[in-house]
């Protein structure tokens, strides 16, 4: 087969996005070693026309100077736009974050002619192979990047990988186009037929959210063991997790009622970037913190079970692995979320709580009383997710 080139572009609002890109880059490099396999970063290259990035550079700038005289290796960054969605999931301040979205759109529409026009001058650079397709892995973009493929050629194929359960319309992951559609639930293929956008050929259903390899790999000699992790090897142990940048506020939560209620439950706490979080739990008993690494599976198949928010990306890494979870539903829980919510209980994969600090304790006694049912309900309700090979 002759060579390919595909593009997949990504961003950085949470880490299912990039997580997908990785999975997908990982596994077309491993079928087709001749293929070029290109990760596109859509918010570095929008950057110079990000709002969020223009005036924090011009803050942080004045910031800077002032302080070169007292702090001369103190240099402040400027954010983009998705730094906004990364620090409200690190803080544990999610409420309201649905409101954003119809701004993210506005601003879309807004700068549409720009984006386009960014696009199209990547794809006319001499330095940049022509891709034979272009792969989304990221919602609210995909009406403008598929208008400027178009503007740049006819004849290069577009497709959308959906990483949520469900779609949340108008104009979060589908578009009235000529594209390929991949969805990883039921619903999701339901929802895009039901828009009459796409001919059935190009809607594709795969058996769940995308995964990273090491999610389908056996254990590896040297891997983490609870004994290992300082952990007792016959106690009850959670996962806790919620993403990459972790949650400081919802962890000592989480940690903090379970010490109250004294269930004898001990955790791993997966911190990654977020430092404050991995240095303030070094030295908490029947607490084993993890900072930010690439064998999260690993870590998983040595727990009892999850607790995190419910995203999409980290319940499906989770009820792969075995492992039934605890996840909130209320205010703060994001909009395209919700279904996510629904999703963990008519399966009964485990249990839904309003809050954290007023419910997980009677959610852990539960959880530990109730375990062996919930991983049968996993085995029975949910078929194996082979969809990054699909």
């Amino acid at each position: 087969m002759a060579s390919k080139t595909i593009e997949i572009f990504f961003f950085d609002a949470g880490g299912g996005h990039r997580n997908a890109m990785h999975a997908l880059s990982q596994q077309l490099s491993q079928r087709h070693p001749d293929w070029i396999i290109t990760p596109v970063d859509l918010q570095a290259l929008l950057e110079p026309i990000d709002p969020v990035n223009r005036l924090t550079r011009r803050l942080t700038g004045s910031l800077n100077r002032l302080l070169l005289p007292v702090a001369p290796n103190v240099k402040l960054p400027p954010w983009q736009a998705q730094d906004i969605y990364n620090s409200a999931l690190k803080r544990g301040t999610t409420r309201g974050l649905g409101a954003i979205l119809p701004i993210l759109q506005g601003f879309v529409r807004r700068y549409q002619p720009e984006i386009e026009q960014i696009l199209v001058d990547r794809w006319r650079d001499p330095a940049t192979p022509r891709p034979d397709l272009v792969l989304s892995v990221i919602p609210n973009f995909n009406r403008v990047m598929f208008c400027a493929l178009r503007a740049f050629a006819a004849d290069i194929a577009y497709a959308t990988v959906i990483t949520d359960m469900v779609d949340y319309p108008p104009h979060f992951w589908m578009e009235d186009q000529d594209q390929v559609m991949i969805c990883g639930t039921p619903k999701a293929a339901k929802q895009a037929r039901a828009t009459g956008f796409y001919v059935e050929d190009k809607i594709f259903e795969v058996s769940g959210m995308i995964l990273k390899d090491a999610f389908y790999r056996p254990a590896q000699p040297g891997g983490p063991t609870r004994a290992g992790l300082g952990l007792a090897p016959d106690r009850p142990t959670a996962l806790i997790m919620f993403g990459g940048n972790g949650s400081f506020r919802a962890t000592q939560t989480i940690l903090g009622q379970f010490e109250k209620a004294g269930l004898g439950i001990q955790s791993i706490v997966m911190c990654g970037k977020n430092t404050r979080l991995l240095d303030s739990l070094k030295d908490r008993p029947g607490c084993h913190p993890v900072g930010f690494v690439n064998n999260v599976a690993d870590y998983m198949r040595i727990a009892d079970f999850f607790i995190g928010k419910p995203g999409p990306g980290s319940l499906s890494e989770a009820v792969h692995m075995g492992c039934p979870v605890i996840i909130e539903r209320n205010a703060n829980t994001l909009p395209q979320e919700r279904a996510n919510v629904e999703w963990v209980r008519d399966n009964g994969l485990g249990i839904v709580v309003r809050s954290f600090r007023a419910d997980l304790a009677g959610a852990g006694a539960r959880m530990v009383r109730d375990l062996a049912n919930y991983k049968a309900n996993i085995a029975a309700n949910i078929p194996e997710n082979r969809a990054v090979f699909e």
